[in-house]
């Protein structure tokens, strides 16, 4: 028996001392080995030749049900209520004239544009990953065996080394931020605080095999500043604390994210909010206003879309984080599907299960554009320019603009959406004569 524990010991002290050695100092210290880069150009030679070895064996070519495959909707051209129901010189009310709500009604229970952004997107061809497309067939054996193999690597290598780093990273993160917070305020700790963030970072990029390519690191967000992305996973923080720390907002959680975040705000200016201060706007407003006013704190990382949203689309901006004022830094994130699906179904998974899916796909591949700064212009209002910046994240990063709000993720349509409706056909009837 001792010599089983022994084993179990040098095996575990040597799989210790390999992960630190070339993974976390190499990440502490910022650098690369190069190891990421040849997984990466492996695999996607790998992904090359399962795509090709799909299109040998699909012998009838499969039905196109989507006219958009990047973006997972059904593309139609909006007609006005007028065009569609009154015909000229008619003034009587006919039969066909509720056939308009019904094709509305009809397109939004088929496939309407707002709950297929919160579903995972489809890839046109598949990843070895099962559970990136529903519609592959058996093709070969080869490529099962290939299959199987990947699923044996995923789960059997790279999930208990993810773990492994996962476990570093945030115990880092938790040990460094409570001793740095122990400090009196004064430039060093600032820098010991940034330190450590950025170091946890790269050890918890690492831990998903991330590869980010960051873009115009000129327009990076400065101090005093409002970071404003488009949100897709819980990573995005992580993803953009690589690069550079941030102030976060957010509500105070229990478990082992409250751990987290009761230790980071002894050591960083973080905005921790209760979930009764939540619902007061004015003090949200009043704690943003008063952090943005100081110019030697970090700038504010908020995602105004409130909700993840599936990568293909950017959705309405709260105007709550546009009042505050200040320089707004607009920051673009668009992950590559083809190597490992980011977004966070909140709805259908729970933390865990996700962790579990980012941490047995093959990588997380993203792309993060910093853009040039935004202010709000003299005839602007906080809506007119959250639309703005929404229109240039969207643009930057490829993604479909939809002025819908992300809470229809859990929440029914408001009735003020139906009574719209209602109203507009009221004055269509009453301005051709139908009425009155």
């Amino acid at each position: 028996m001792e010599d089983v524990w022994s084993v179990v010991l040098r095996v575990g002290a040597a799989w210790m001392s390999l992960v630190f050695a070339l993974i976390v100092l190499p990440s502490a210290l910022g650098v690369s080995l190069g190891i990421s880069e040849a997984y990466l150009w492996v695999l996607m030679k790998t992904l090359e030749w399962a795509t090709i070895r799909i299109e040998k064996g699909v012998r009838k070519p499969q039905p196109q049900i989507k006219t958009s495959a990047a973006n997972g909707i059904i593309e139609r051209d909006e007609t006005p209520m007028e065009k569609e129901i009154v015909h000229p010189h008619r003034v009587d009310f006919e039969f066909s004239d509720i056939f308009y709500f019904c094709r509305k009604g009809f397109e939004a229970i088929v496939e309407d544009e707002v709950t297929q952004r919160f579903s995972s997107e489809e890839l046109v061809s598949w990843n070895l990953l099962t559970r990136t497309n529903v519609n592959f067939h058996y093709i070969s054996l080869r490529l099962t065996i290939v299959w199987v193999i990947g699923v044996i690597v995923r789960y059997c290598f790279l999930l208990p080394l993810r773990i492994t780093l996962a476990a570093i990273g945030i115990t880092s993160m938790i040990v460094g931020t409570t001793i740095v917070g122990q400090l009196p305020n004064s430039s060093v700790k600032n820098y010991l605080s940034e330190v450590v963030h950025l170091t946890c970072s790269r050890i918890l990029v690492r831990a998903l095999s991330g590869t980010i390519h960051y873009h115009n690191k000129e327009n990076k967000p400065q101090k005093g500043g409002i970071c404003v992305a488009n949100h897709t996973s819980p990573i995005d923080a992580i993803i953009l604390t690589n690069d550079g720390c941030y102030a976060m907002v957010g509500q105070v959680h229990g478990g082992l994210m409250g751990i987290i975040q009761r230790a980071t705000v002894k050591a960083c200016p973080h905005v921790w909010f209760e979930r009764s201060e939540v619902k007061d706007r004015h003090l949200v407003t009043k704690r943003l206003r008063e952090h943005v006013a100081d110019k030697n704190k970090l700038p504010i990382l908020i995602f105004p879309e409130g909700t993840c949203i599936n990568n293909t689309s950017v959705m309405m901006f709260k105007k709550g984080s546009f009042e505050i004022g200040g320089t707004i830094y607009p920051v673009a994130i668009k992950y590559d599907p083809k190597f490992g699906d980011a977004f966070w179904n909140s709805s259908k998974y729970n933390i865990v299960s996700y962790l579990l899916r980012i941490m047995t796909s093959w990588a997380i591949v993203c792309n993060v554009w910093y853009m040039p700064p935004m202010v709000r212009q003299e005839d602007e209002d906080a809506v007119q320019f959250a639309n703005r910046v929404r229109s240039a994240i969207a643009h930057q990063g490829g993604l479909t603009e939809l002025p819908w709000d992300g809470g229809l993720k859990r929440a029914k349509v408001k009735d003020t959406f139906k009574e719209e409706q209602q109203k507009n056909f009221s004055k269509m009837l009453v301005r051709n004569g139908s009425i009155g």
